[in-house]
């Protein structure tokens, strides 16, 4: 069955601690951010005269254990959760990037996508003083960012160069990167992508995610602040602004992308969803004997609906937590179990019941078609499918692998006709509206583009033109 899912985009991880095993801080922190990405994973440390990058395939747990972590000796520590949203899905597009810089070396690790790329290797280009083929050894755009930094003379400071380089990216980036002796890190002036400080009894940490930050014992800070470069270093941390700031925070993490037990914008993610549900109710309230959720994204939003609709909550589904990203290819014959893989029915639960089923969105439509069939061959005598957020109608540059504008389920179709497609008794999705109002934010700091297709951002050239978007609007 293909896969129907919003696909998250990176997890980044940096840490400053002298005299702490920051590799397996690291590996903690990458562990806690895993949803964020499970193709590939890396770690970069540095004991103040080298920096040794591992990196691999596979998800965290896989690509690391004991006997690497205890290799990985040093005081400073970048890491990184990939799942790819520019270039390949193979070794070498996985992070930390490294390159040499000077008489040193330079490890980044980037969350996000940039949009103006196609600049950006002109500007590449035009180094003379770097062979061409020494600049780019990958396919994404975190490849190019190490390769700008790289191309500067040696005489030039980290600082300097990057306060150089990052005013020229475009789209969303949030950034961990290291020398030998600092640890740096960056968010973009709009701040799209989530990024946080913590501190540690003798030391600095960066993060995706607040829940990173309590995974390893640090305590919370305060935000990366949109336009901000951070430096730590043995002097301590400096900071200053490389972009006056602009917030267009993803609409989608408080929906599905950020862990429920992280906090953005603060914002704590897990009530913030109770209240989406709530709103969803309040929208489409139906007659139901159960509201259920699809575990685990829809479970905050299914707790909210059935607290405002006042149908009893119930678990209908189960989940398979082992079922994740497989390099074992299946047999026609268990292809077609589909989502059984992950999720199977509790009949005695759902026999005789009408349900509400409430899930955080609906890309292509095909898990759901086959969660409702599967729902009533268990019995089920009605199946009201609610949504947490609005139809995805608009592909995401921002660093969401959504499906493209023609995969999409929802552009061109009612929502009877969605309804129709899924084989629902009756669908309702949260509106904009209303989903803003239950994330508590101003709309004007939000990003909702996948939503309205309203680009708060510059988008590439070829992509604006084709979905007729105006680039003097973003």
């Amino acid at each position: 069955m293909t896969d129907d899912r919003p696909h998250e985009e990176c997890g980044v991880f940096g840490v400053y601690a002298p005299g702490e095993a920051v590799s397996k801080l690291t590996y903690y922190g990458l562990y806690a951010l895993q949803h964020r990405g499970q193709e590939s994973a890396g770690i970069a440390v540095s004991n103040g005269k080298r920096i040794m990058v591992f990196k691999d395939m596979g998800l965290v747990s896989q690509v690391f254990n004991e006997a690497t972590l205890n290799s990985l000796t040093g005081h400073l520590a970048i890491g990184h959760d990939r799942y790819s949203t520019t270039g390949a899905s193979v070794w070498q597009n996985a992070q930390p990037t490294f390159r040499q810089i000077g008489s040193g070396g330079l490890a980044l690790a980037h969350n996000g996508n940039l949009t103006n790329t196609d600049e950006l290797e002109e500007l590449l280009a035009g180094q003379e003083d770097v062979p061409h083929k020494d600049k780019m050894d990958s396919s994404n755009d975190t490849a190019l960012i190490t390769a700008l930094m790289a191309s500067y003379p040696a005489d030039r400071s980290m600082e300097q160069i990057a306060l150089d380089v990052l005013p020229k990216l475009a789209g969303a980036f949030c950034l961990t990167f290291m020398t030998e002796t600092a640890l740096y890190a960056a968010r973009d002036r709009n701040g799209v992508r989530p990024l946080v400080l913590g501190r540690l009894e003798n030391g600095w940490v960066v993060a995706s995610e607040t829940a990173a930050l309590d995974i390893v014992g640090a305590t919370f800070v305060r935000e990366v602040e949109p336009g901000e470069f951070i430096t730590i270093d043995s002097a301590g941390l400096r900071t200053c602004r490389f972009a006056q700031p602009n917030r267009k925070g993803c609409l989608f993490e408080y929906v599905y992308l950020a862990r429920p037990d992280t906090r953005i914008a603060g914002r704590p993610v897990h009530p913030t969803r109770v209240e989406i549900g709530r709103q969803l109710a309040r929208e489409y309230p139906v007659e139901a004997d159960m509201v259920m959720p699809v575990p685990e994204s829809g479970t905050p939003a299914a707790l909210g609906y059935a607290n405002e609709s006042g149908i009893p909550f119930g678990m209908g589904l189960v989940k398979n937590s082992y079922v994740g990203r497989t390099f074992i290819q299946p047999s026609q014959s268990i292809r077609q179990l589909g989502i059984r893989l992950k999720l199977n029915p509790l009949r005695e639960v759902i026999t005789g019941k009408r349900l509400v089923v409430v899930d955080d969105s609906i890309v292509r439509g095909n898990t759901q078609r086959a969660l409702i069939r599967m729902l009533r061959e268990a019995g089920a005598t009605e199946v009201h499918v609610r949504i947490s957020s609005p139809p995805v109608e608009w592909p995401c540059f921002y660093g969401i692998d959504f499906a493209t504008r023609a995969e999409l389920i929802a552009p061109g179709l009612s929502t009877a006709e969605i309804a129709q497609a899924i084989e629902a008794d009756s669908l309702g999705y949260v509106s904009l509206p209303g989903l803003q109002q239950a994330v508590g934010l101003d709309a004007g700091q939000l990003c909702s583009a996948c939503f309205d297709g309203h680009y708060p951002l510059h988008i590439p050239s070829e992509a604006a033109a084709t979905l007729g978007i105006d680039q003097e609007d973003a």
